[in-house]
């Protein structure tokens, strides 16, 4: 399974869920016991406290992370295919973007089940269909040509979200019901430290080198090469555009709210 930093984790969740109208099938309100499990750096698992009377719980194998997530509620050490909890300990089961990086998804929907007295919800993105508007004219392009090699050597399936109610289904689920959100995230003056810190990255073909190992399953040396040398030639243009406060950027990233009945 793929890691994250608590940095990236926060930056990448800023402002999601500020609206929860699309976590109403939760029916977070009537609630009693929650677990959110690869809760990560317990950016869902602050909302899950802050919109139900329910006692939450956060689960996940990255012991660094759960240092960082335990002033949001209590947390435990464990993976999402053996969860350290007895059957139907909870009323609700639900993760945020944990799929999507597990190998074999079905089997964490299957103990999701196993624990829930109620309740499975699987909040996944579909990384291939994010969107991006840019005032400097090649990013866009060049995120998709990014993302699209990245889709072909990360190993597991990225673009999940909206096929995760066919997991549900087979895991022997009922009432199925699947929503979208739109999670959009805006970069424009003034800039805050996070805009900047993207845009450094870019500048020094950091954000592409850290992804080097999955797109090199794709893409010749010669072809990651070259690709850097345009990814840091548009964090230039970015930066001068930032020094003028003229940079624009907008990503939509859709994800989908999928809840079944045990």
């Amino acid at each position: 399974m793929r890691r994250f930093d608590a940095g990236y984790l926060e930056e990448t969740r800023r402002g999601m869920w500020d609206d929860v109208t699309e976590l109403a099938d939760l029916e977070l309100a009537s609630r009693e016991r929650i677990v959110d499990v690869g809760c990560g750096s317990g950016e869902l698992t602050r909302v899950l406290v802050r919109e139900s009377d329910a006692e939450v719980v956060g689960i996940d194998a990255d012991l660094d992370l759960l240092a960082v997530a335990h002033e949001h509620a209590p947390m435990a050490a464990g993976d999402a295919t053996r969860l350290p909890l007895r059957d139907d300990a909870v009323d609700l089961v639900v993760c945020q973007a944990l799929l999507i990086n597990l190998p074999e998804p079905r089997e964490a929907v299957e103990e999701f089940a196993r624990v829930s007295s109620d309740l499975v919800c699987a909040i996944e993105p579909d990384n291939g269909e994010v969107e991006v508007e840019s005032t400097v004219d090649r990013e866009p392009r060049l995120e998709r040509r990014v993302r699209a090699r990245y889709i072909e050597g990360v190993g597991t399936d990225v673009t999940l979200g909206a096929d995760v109610g066919d997991l549900f289904e087979k895991a022997g689920l009922s009432d199925v019901r699947t929503r979208r959100y739109d999670h959009v995230k805006r970069v424009e003056a003034p800039y805050d430290e996070a805009a900047l810190r993207a845009a450094r990255r870019k500048a020094t073909g950091a954000g592409v080198e850290s992804d080097r190992e999955t797109l090199a399953e794709s893409l010749t040396v010669e072809e990651f090469d070259s690709l850097r040398a345009e990814w840091r030639g548009m964090g230039r243009e970015t930066i001068d555009q930032m020094q003028v406060g003229e940079y624009e950027r907008t990503e939509t990233v859709p994800f989908y709210v999928t809840v079944g009945r045990v």
